[in-house]
This record gives structure tokens, C-alpha cells and sequence, in this order.
């Protein structure tokens, strides 16, 4: 709820309001935070500070205050005045770290690690590098940690150094992780994908280059015989018994899954790869059942939901990540991904991870902090899904924000969970919220923060 402020009036609050422009509003904080926006400057007795960009204030009670928490105990209430800002709104039951319970799940806050390529497997394995890198996002705090693009068939790998799911073998690694997540307080999410006509390339950290055969490459497929760009290789059009194979390897994927013992499923459909160049236009240049109409370029991701849902346990919550728009003329596009969710939401999905492009080399991508929110915001509202917002969010402001805002109901994080993996307990006290701490690393916490236990 939204409260016009008068000039030079006490709120219900009993703070003493600045003068304000017209039609500002103010919305009583969440739990002692207050966010702005934009230019804006923090008044205490006669000293002021100007500020500009993202900001937040902490106090007592709810009231307008700055960073003194002496202030309000006092009863001297300091004032933000507001110049070319707005307060932005805050639901007063929800914010960042309000748990979010998705089927039987429940997560302890609403910040994921997004799944992040790390090319570091053999035969697919995971190794002692991913169980500490997820392991240590875990500790950091995160609600969720996903476990990046794990292919559902060897083929479908990005690279030789992508992990795999697609043999029972790989199970045993990936359940140690799992185990470790959720000595954390974390709940385990595993990316499930297949790479289509942008697979079978070396992995990146010497330049990525398509692999020849005699490094090991191999025939891709994908919907048309439609190269991504003249450095990759032409794919082979799946015929219908490739694409029931596809089908089969997701659901064989998610058993494997469920055996590792996996809270969260997330299927993708973005960035390129095989189920999103079914989507497009660009890559889809099929004249049959599964090329053409919206309705028949939808056709194999939604195939390989179904498939999916039927083999993942009821009780658990599946993930679709979706590219929104390609970002390229006569490209898939917001509209129709909007469409798309609520297809899949007539299908058992739970939440749709709302990111964009890859799908050609020469997109024009606006790329600024939280250029996809806008994506997220408008599935949730016109789908009626449950979405997560991804894509340079890395400020603890602005990730509390879209959240409170309805924007979204998850947010997740990428490289900059790459530069620090303790971001969660970081934006914690950043908003002046209290957060679990390892048992072990007590000693740096702040004062009086909670053991983390297990789930």
C-alpha cells in the first residue's frame, strides 16, 4: 500500500516528513529499511548528505530514518528528502529475505546462484572444483544454489569440460554436492540441457573453437541444418526419432535427478541452445509439426516438460529458464514468451527463470543493471507463474527491491556470486536483515547472528 505524504505533516508513524514534490510517495518499510532511487539526500539535525543511485537506511521501528539507529530511540527523527527520486515501493509482508516455498520446497530467502558453465568435468563428472564452488555459495548464504547446464546426452554438451547427467555414473559426485548444499541451509537445483547446434566447441579458457574430430567432436543437431555462425558447425535436423530420443534423455536426466536428491529441476529452454532454437524463428525453419506456428515451435519444449513432470516427483517444484526475447528482428520475442509460460504452467512448472538471447551472434542486447527484470515482471503478471529475475543484479538494494516491487519472486545471481561468493550474508546486513552464519565462522559474524542448520 502506497501513502501520499503531506508537506511538513506527522505520518501514523510519527515522523516528521520533509517537504516533498507532488504525488511522492512513501511506503512504510519492511523490517527497518528504507530503499531509494536516484538523487536524494539523508537529513540528521543540521548535517545532510547527498546521495545518489541505491541506497538504503536502516532504523528502529518503521519510520523514515537514517543509518543512526540512536536516532529513532531518541525520538529525533531524521528525514530523506527527495529530489529526482522516488521511494520505491515495499510489500510489507515480502521482501529479499522472506522465505518463498515453491510445492513442498521452501527456501530460505529469495536469492539463487544462477547455473554458471564452469568446463571443468571429464566425461561429464563433476569434480572437486564444483563441489567447492557450489559448496562455498552455500556457506555464503543463498537460498538456492543451481548447479549449472548438465547435459542430458554427451552430445548435448557445450564443450568436452561440460558436466553431464547422462549416465546413472554420474550420480554419486553430483549427490555429494547435494549433500553438502544442504548441510548448508541450502535447497539444491540442477540445470538440465542440451546444447544443440552450438555444441561440440572447446572449452573457452584458450578461445573457443569448434572441436575436430580428431580432438574428440561431434555431429550437433538441432532443428534446421542452420549453423549459429560460420565458426560453428552445420547441425544435423533432428528427425522424429531424434527428438523422441531428446524427450527420453530429459525425463532418463531428471531420474537421475531425483537419485542425487535434487530439491529443484530446472529445464533450459534459453540462450541458444537446442530447446530455445526450437523456439525461434531464427534457428526453426521446419515445415512439419515442429516448425511454423507458434504452437508448433512450442511443441518440443513442451514435450519435454511433460516428460519431465511425469518422472519428477510431485512434491517438488520444476524451473523453466526461458530466453523472453532474441533480442533480433523476426526473432522469438516477449510476446510469445508470455504465450509460453502459460503453457507452462498449464504443465506442472513452477517458476519460469527469465533471461534472454543467444540465439544469434549479432543481437542488439541493451545490456544495463537489470536489463531482463522487465521480462520477469510481465510473465509474472500476464502468466500467472511464479518467475526469477537474472542479469547484472548485484547490488543488495536492487535486488531487494525487485522483489518487494512484485517484479519477481526469486532473484539469482551470476558473476557476481563469481566475485563474492558470501553476497547473501553480505546484502543481509547490507539491509539490515539477519542472516544464518555457518557454525564455524561465528567468530566473523555480525553480533548475535544464528547458527546455520541444516535441511
Amino acid at each position: 500500500m502506497s501513502h501520499a505524504v503531506p508537506t511538513g505533516r506527522r505520518s501514523s508513524f510519527g515522523t516528521l516528513f520533509p517537504r516533498v514534490s507532488p504525488g511522492a510517495k512513501f511506503v512504510p518499510p519492511l523490517r527497518g529499511v528504507a530503499v531509494v532511487r536516484g538523487h536524494w539526500s539523508a537529513t540528521l539535525g543540521t548535517r545532510t548528505k547527498a546521495c545518489q543511485g541505491w541506497g538504503t537506511r536502516r532504523f528502529l521501528y518503521p519510520t523514515l530514518a537514517t543509518g543512526n539507529k540512536n536516532v529513532a530511540r531518541m525520538g529525533h527523527p531524521a528525514r530523506v528528502n527527495l529530489h529526482s527520486t522516488r521511494f520505491i515501493q515495499l510489500s510489507m509482508s515480502l521482501n529479499l529475505f522472506s522465505p518463498l516455498k515453491l510445492r513442498s520446497v521452501e527456501f530460505s530467502n529469495r536469492i539463487g546462484v544462477s547455473p554458471m558453465c564452469q568446463y571443468s568435468s571429464e566425461d561429464g563428472f563433476a569434480t572437486d572444483w564444483h563441489l567447492v564452488h557450489l559448496g562455498a555459495r552455500a556457506q555464503g548464504g543463498a537460498g538456492l544454489v543451481i548447479v549449472e547446464a548438465s547435459a542430458v546426452t554427451p552430445e548435448g554438451r557445450i564443450s568436452d569440460g561440460d558436466l553431464g547427467i547422462y549416465k546413472d555414473e554420474h550420480i554419486a559426485q553430483l549427490k555429494r554436492i547435494v549433500d553438502f548444499i544442504h548441510s548448508q541451509g541450502a535447497r539444491a537445483g540442477i540445470q538440465l540441457a542440451h546444447a544443440g547446434r552450438k555444441a561440440s566447441m572447446s572449452v573457452p579458457f584458450g578461445g573457443e573453437r569448434l572441436l575436430k574430430p580428431e580432438e574428440g567432436g561431434w555431429q550437433t543437431v538441432g532443428p534446421s541444418a542452420v549453423a549459429f555462425s560460420p565458426t560453428y558447425s552445420v547441425p544435423q535436423a533432428l528427425d522424429q526419432a531424434g527428438i523422441d530420443a531428446t524427450v527420453w534423455a530429459f525425463g532418463a536426466a531428471a531420474k537421475r535427478a531425483v537419485e542425487a536428491g535434487f530439491d529443484v529441476v530446472e529445464i533450459h529452454a534459453a540462450h541458444g541452445y537446442l530447446l530455445h532454437e526450437f523456439l525461434s524463428p531464427l534457428a526453426n525453419q521446419r515445415t512439419d509439426a515442429y516448425g511454423g506456428s507458434l504452437e508448433n515451435r512450442m511443441r518440443l519444449p513442451l514435450e519435454v516438460v511433460e516428460r519431465v513432470r511425469a518422472v519428477w516427483p510431485e512434491h517438488l517444484p520444476l524451473f523453466v529458464r526461458i530466453s523472453a526475447t532474441d533480442w533480433a528482428e523476426g526473432g522469438w520475442n516477449a510476446d510469445e514468451s508470455v504465450e509460453l509460460a502459460r503453457q507452462l504452467k498449464e504443465r506442472g512448472v513452477d517458476l519460469v527463470d527469465c533471461s534472454s538471447g543467444g540465439q544469434v551472434p549479432n543481437a542488439t542486447i541493451p545490456v544495463g543493471p537489470g536489463f531482463q527484470v522487465q521480462f520477469a515482471e510481465r510473465i509474472r503478471r500476464e502468466a500467472g507463474i511464479a518467475t526469477a529475475a537474472v542479469g547484472l543484479i548485484t547490488e543488495a538494494a536492487q535486488a531487494n527491491e525487485i522483489v518487494a516491487e512484485g517484479k519477481a519472486d526469486l532473484v539469482l545471481l551470476a558473476r557476481e556470486m563469481l566475485r563474492d561468493p558470501y553476497w547473501a550474508v553480505h546484502a543481509a546486513a547490507a539491509l539490515g536483515e539477519a542472516a544464518s552464519w555457518p557454525k564455524q565462522y561465528l567468530r566473523a559474524a555480525p553480533h548475535k547472528s544464528p547458527a546455520r542448520g541444516a535441511v
